[in-house]
């Protein structure tokens, strides 16, 4: 999950076309925000949960200024995290489904979470008001669960990321929303979410010892265009262990960021995936990220470790 701020201004990228692209034929409904119910109190969190430090604030604090190489003890503790991230992104799956509201799997993520004694990480970090990012269509990434019920023929990109043992687990997967998924209609839907998962494992076989960070985007950029898509660039991977985001970044595009992996880090591999603009816009909740040309995108997310051989897929489905 990127929710940590933009890592180039967003002007960046429009700016490089003076008007937007013509909106293709739609096949979907354009998603606009809807009622957000109130944000959960503090207050409301079980006794037997250990928050993060940004629980109240919203402030998440420092994150290490270089890649951390993690002991064998914050591994075990990723490892927990992760494996419950994955655990409660399968269920709240299941509600990918016509008529369910998103403010729906708000709740149950937040309820499955609270369950195991994991605190949901987007809450409150920075002000997000849920536990969880919805994204539907057109938006991109950081959608705000709300009163918008799913709708057969949506996508929706699922963004869970948990706190437990000390330490933060994420992953994301996006859904084709249907009880009809062989229509045909469906086929540009399913085809870009193949391509979007293609792109999630052409980054995770650009790791292990050794590797470059900035060798990650320069091959999924290649797969993507490729397949006839484009990665979006204003969001990318990143470090995660006892806090939500740090280094390295981890983009989906071609870059010079510098460094190499060693044995003990994890991170975060995200790549966006765009069937129209590779451009975004933010709205007014200074959340919600859109295409400016209505297309829709999809995103499949990992927290890897690297090993002493290569790399460990730590929110791998058992």
């Amino acid at each position: 999950m990127s929710l940590s701020t933009h890592r180039a201004p967003v002007r960046e990228f429009w700016s490089r076309r003076k008007q937007p692209p013509p909106s293709p034929p739609q096949t979907f409904s354009i998603v606009r925000p809807q009622e957000v119910s109130p944000q959960l109190p503090a207050s409301s969190i079980p006794s037997h949960v250990a928050p993060p430090p940004y629980y109240m604030s919203g402030e998440p604090g420092p994150s290490p200024e270089s890649p951390e190489v993690k002991t064998p003890e914050a591994i075990a503790g990723m490892r927990t995290a992760c494996s419950l991230a994955r655990q409660i992104l399968s269920e709240a799956s299941q509600l990918a489904r016509p008529g369910v509201r998103t403010q729906e799997i708000d709740e149950a993520v937040t309820r499955l979470a609270f369950e195991a004694g994991a605190y949901p990480s987007p809450l409150n970090y920075r002000g997000f008001p849920k536990s969880v990012c919805t994204s539907v269509n057109n938006v991109v990434c950081h959608g705000i669960p709300d009163s918008r019920a799913l709708e057969d023929g949506d996508i929706i990109n699922i963004d869970i990321t948990v706190f437990i043992s000390g330490h933060h687990g994420d992953c994301s997967e996006t859904y084709l929303v249907t009880e009809h998924e062989e229509e045909e209609r469906h086929a540009g839907a399913r085809r870009l979410l193949e391509v979007a998962r293609g792109a999630l494992h052409v980054g995770i076989d650009q790791c292990g010892p050794g590797r470059l960070f900035s060798g990650i985007g320069g091959a999924i950029q290649k797969f993507v265009n490729s397949e006839g898509f484009k990665v979006i660039p204003a969001f990318t991977g990143h470090g995660i262990g006892s806090y939500f985001h740090g280094p390295p970044d981890i983009y989906p595009c071609r870059n010079s960021y510098p460094g190499r992996m060693l044995p003990g880090m994890t991170f975060t591999i995200e790549p966006g995936v765009s069937e129209g603009s590779p451009n975004i816009l933010v709205l007014e909740d200074k959340w919600t990220a859109v295409s400016p040309d209505h297309s829709r995108s999809a995103q499949f997310e990992h927290t890897v470790l690297v090993t002493e051989t290569g790399v460990e897929i730590l929110t791998q489905t058992n």
